[in-house]
């Protein structure tokens, strides 16, 4: 360890009360993303000029260290003293965080009652917003001490906060935006409990979305300060929902799914800023359905296509690049949950872009799989299936039927995740498609020697086989822990995952194409030559039945659940 190294170490016991220097550099240790802005040089009235004397302790000029000789001995008595000392300084208390409020709001009265007196003379308020905004740098001491938090909101401090987000200069909104993405970092919110509970109902009690994203309208990521207070503001957003997930409507009604929408259609080069906006909206429509219904009403299916279109026949040119446009297809599976986006979809020309990317063989080819499963699947897929027969989606998803890629670096689904959308999409498509779609669709298993027939055959094998394997790696976990009476729904959900949910699709299918008599011999042929049985087939479908879930309105399942009965009857 060099003396520069040992002379920054900070022990971690206990948080201290940050120096002069440390109170403008902390928050860069925090978050490497997001250094603490100063007021920048600008000109009059909204920006302030600084001087060079009465810069932060972050514009004093660093002289390199010239490393003094010294021996193994002494630098290792010097790494033993820097261990065991104990931090000076005290820990922020009650009496001290009053203070520094106090202090913070006498400089914002300050600071406004010099830009009323001067509004055209950036020198005379310059002095005032330089202290304030050192005020604010001192606040960062309260994230060590989250238990304060309560006496924070009491004190009325988070309003003063807010208040300032509408600053005439965006340095000041940033440097409170920085603060508040300290105070709300998950793993500090989550060392407090009652203090995480009244830091939150305060912001939402003070609108504060609404209040950060009329923020974010106004800053302009052409300049690094401003475009990481963008970053942390969005950061703020994301430590909230994970807090609250139910906070995630609040945000996107007041205002902050527009914003995305609209950061997402300029016309930037892509950036940090680009992929953070598209977790944020992952995240945003993930759980929510309001939000989802709210994506569709203001263009937003429109907006990802356009967006995932640039991938088409092109593949990401980095890794954030590529995270970026498996955020989008994420988004938009999550968006087609709800009935209207699947029209929106639908008129949007969707399904042509993402059988499109099918064929293109690109990265784009697993995400767009992914959307189509969820376009197609269910009662609310019907006219997507028929219209996906329509444009000639199957002369593109028999061939991936027939043979999964081979998995690559860049290939991110795994063999059996491929073949789960491809039988999914299939099995989407015979359950909805009618007339001469359905015609078509069943036409294609009677082709070039029933090849489609023995590739469906094959899976059926790979999956039964699957399904044993795991029934008895749960017969011998329950026969080891006989204290652990396992949950029937668990059981079910873990033979799902370990192939029961594709071998149901696999045989769904069986059942389906069954209908024509000469694929029903085939089908029989081919058990018998490989010792398998209808019996299991029908056994496997009768549980499947019973199980249908929560998918669409209960007279579809009721629907669903006697067709799939009488399939097994005439089978």
């Amino acid at each position: 360890m060099d003396v520069g190294e040992l002379l920054s170490f900070k022990p971690e016991q206990t948080p201290k009360r940050p120096s002069d220097f440390d109170r403008d550099n902390q928050n860069d240790d925090d978050d490497e993303h997001s250094p603490e802005p100063e007021p920048k040089r600008s000109q009059p009235p909204k920006k302030v000029q600084r001087s060079d004397h009465s810069g932060s302790a972050r514009e004093h000029p660093v002289l390199p260290a010239k490393e003094p000789q010294i021996s193994e001995e002494e630098r290792l008595n010097i790494l033993k003293f820097v261990e065991t000392e104990e931090p000076d300084g005290e820990v922020l208390d009650e009496s001290g965080l009053k203070k520094m409020l106090l202090l913070f709001e006498k400089r914002v009265l300050k600071n406004q009652e010099m830009r009323i007196k001067f509004p055209d003379n950036a020198e005379k308020f310059m002095e005032s917003e330089i202290e304030l905004n050192d005020a604010i740098q001192e606040l960062h001491a309260v994230a060590t001490v989250p238990d304060l938090y309560p006496l924070l909101v009491e004190l009325n401090g988070v309003a003063s906060l807010l208040d300032l987000l509408s600053h005439q200069n965006s340095d000041i909104s940033v440097a409170v935006v920085n603060l508040l993405q300290e105070l709300t970092d998950v793993d500090i919110l989550h060392e407090s409990l009652d203090g995480t509970e009244t830091l939150i109902e305060a912001l939402r009690n003070q609108q504060a979305a609404g209040l950060l994203v009329q923020n974010l309208e106004r800053l302009d990521e052409s300049v690094k300060e401003e475009a990481d207070g963008v970053h942390n503001t969005l950061a703020i957003f994301e430590n909230l929902i994970e807090v609250k997930a139910d906070i995630a409507r609040e945000v996107a009604e007041q205002g902050l799914l527009q914003w995305i929408m609209k950061r997402l259609r300029a016309k930037i080069p892509f950036d940090a800023n680009k992929l953070y906006c598209s977790e944020i909206l992952s995240i945003l429509v993930q759980d929510t359905n309001e939000n989802r219904i709210t994506l569709g009403n203001i263009d937003g299916i429109d907006v990802l296509l356009q967006q995932l279109a640039a991938y088409k026949r092109h593949d990401p040119s980095s890794a954030e690049e590529q995270e970026f446009m498996e955020n989008l297809f994420n988004t938009l599976c999550s968006a087609l949950m709800a009935k209207e986006n699947r029209e929106k979809f639908l008129k949007g020309e969707g399904l042509q872009l993402m059988n499109l990317m099918l064929r293109e063989k690109k990265l784009s080819r697993n995400g767009s799989l992914k959307v189509l499963d969820h376009a197609m699947a269910g009662p609310d897929g019907r006219d997507n299936c028929n219209k996906f027969v329509d444009i000639l989606g199957l002369r593109t998803i028999f061939p991936l039927f027939m043979k999964t890629p081979k998995r690559s670096k860049k290939r991110l689904l795994s063999t059996d995740e491929h073949e789960e959308h491809i039988v999914t999409i299939i099995a989407s498509m015979l359950r909805n498609c009618k007339g001469s779609q359905r015609q078509r669709l069943l036409s294609k298993f009677t082709e070039n020697e029933f090849e489609k027939v023995e590739r469906l055959m094959e899976l059926h094998r790979k999956y039964l086989e699957k399904v044993e394997t795991m029934d008895r790696e749960i017969d011998q976990e329950m026969q080891i822990d006989e204290d652990d009476e396992q949950n029937d729904d668990m059981v079910y959900v873990k033979r799902l995952s370990g192939g029961l949910f594709t071998l149901q699709l696999v045989d769904y299918i069986i059942l389906e194409i069954s209908c024509m008599d000469v694929v029903k011999q085939r089908v029989l042929k081919i058990l018998n030559l490989h010792n398998g049985s209808m019996k299991m087939i029908r056994n496997i479908m009768r549980e499947y039945a019973g199980n249908l879930g929560d998918a669409g309105d209960s007279d579809w399942r009721e629907q669903e659940q006697a067709h799939i009965l009488q399939l097994i009857d005439r089978f």
